[in-house]
């Protein structure tokens, strides 16, 4: 390397040199001037907040707490699909009684909550068949039970419902049930009797002959001559709801959305003379809420489990599971809904 090299190495190196100093001499600069405007600004906040009043928040009295009584609801429990009687790996008919019971505490549980705030003096029960399991409904159906259709219609289930009810009119000033038939009440296959031998029917009769002494009791059931009792609708002052089971809904693999669209828009356009608000069924053992436009279809649980037959054509389980629902008769809606786990 010459000497003319050398020099000009050195120049290049203190042109860098002053290049790096003046980049961060900038650079100090530029946070310097940020740091001023932060502090600025943060100056500014507290001199404005320093100078605000805020008058502390007084403590709720004891009114607002739940000592002034507002208006009364109305409780709505949907209880279908006990089947009583069917036999699964985790599911018969002492399961079914614990698991009914287990539900009669939630409600009441649950209705302590609603009565902090307002009055629930009052509980429909809307029984929505399927109630039993049946004996020879389906090709097979004698393997997958525990008890005859004689125990189902006699000692297991007019029992748990009566223990149910009296256990709500511990808790409630009148308990109201309407009841509707589900399928499986069905005496032998399709065709082979009447529609209107059916032992959902029966089961009702006996529950209400169980009951005939209860003054703050009352059991609705339709009766139509040669005919299922199939629908029935209810009514909660100015909320009203049709009853049914489900079976008359059409599925797809199990889906039945299609077929609810159709006969809920149907039956609400005239299809059935009463008009009402929302729809309750069962059948489909899957707990869940529909919207159609302004009205809901609430379809229930199931009190079972674990269905072998369900998983492995439907590739679908459910939890044990019904709906609780509570109404204000005076607005006409549903104010508030629970789905009551039975696990």
């Amino acid at each position: 390397m010459t000497i003319e090299d050398d020099a000009e190495y050195e120049d290049r190196l203190a042109k860098r040199t002053r290049e790096r100093d003046l980049l961060a001499r900038q650079l100090y600069e530029v946070k310097h001037k940020h740091a001023d405007y932060i502090e600025t600004v943060r100056d500014a906040i507290a001199d404005s907040i320093g100078r605000l009043t805020l008058a502390p928040v007084d403590p709720p009295t004891w009114q607002e707490l739940g000592g002034q009584r507002r208006q009364p609801e109305h409780a709505i429990a949907l209880l279908s699909d006990m089947q009583t009687g069917k036999l699964t790996p985790d599911y018969n008919s002492d399961v079914c009684r614990e698991r009914v019971m287990r539900y009669a505490a939630r409600i009441v549980e649950i209705a302590e909550v609603q009565r902090a705030h307002h009055p629930v003096d009052e509980i429909t029960v809307c029984m929505l068949g399927d109630m039993i399991e049946g004996v020879d409904i389906f090709p097979g159906q004698q393997w997958l039970i525990d008890s005859t259709l004689y125990d189902q219609l006699f000692n297991t289930t007019p029992a748990i419902l009566a223990d149910f009810c009296r256990y709500l009119l511990a808790h409630f000033e009148k308990v109201h049930v309407l009841a509707v038939d589900g399928n499986h009440g069905r005496i032998g296959r399709k065709g082979q009797y009447g529609p209107m031998d059916n032992a959902d029917r029966m089961v009702y009769r006996i529950l209400g002959l169980l009951m005939r002494d209860e003054p703050r009791f009352d059991l609705t059931m339709t009766d139509p001559q040669g005919e299922r009792n199939w629908y029935m609708v209810g009514q909660w002052g100015n909320y009203s709801a049709m009853l049914i089971h489900g079976d008359q809904i059409r599925g797809s693999n199990g889906f039945p959305w299609y077929g609810l669209g159709k006969k809920v828009n149907g039956w609400a356009s005239g299809g059935i003379e009463e008009r009402f608000d929302d729809l309750f069924m069962g059948h489909y053992h899957q707990l869940g809420r529909m919207p159609l436009n302004q009205r809901s279809v609430w379809a229930n649980g199931s009190t079972e489990s674990t269905n072998t037959f369900a998983a492995e054509t439907l590739a679908a389980q459910s939890e044990p599971s019904q709906w609780l629902l509570f109404c204000d008769p005076d607005a006409g809606h549903i104010t508030a809904s629970y789905g009551v786990g039975l696990r």
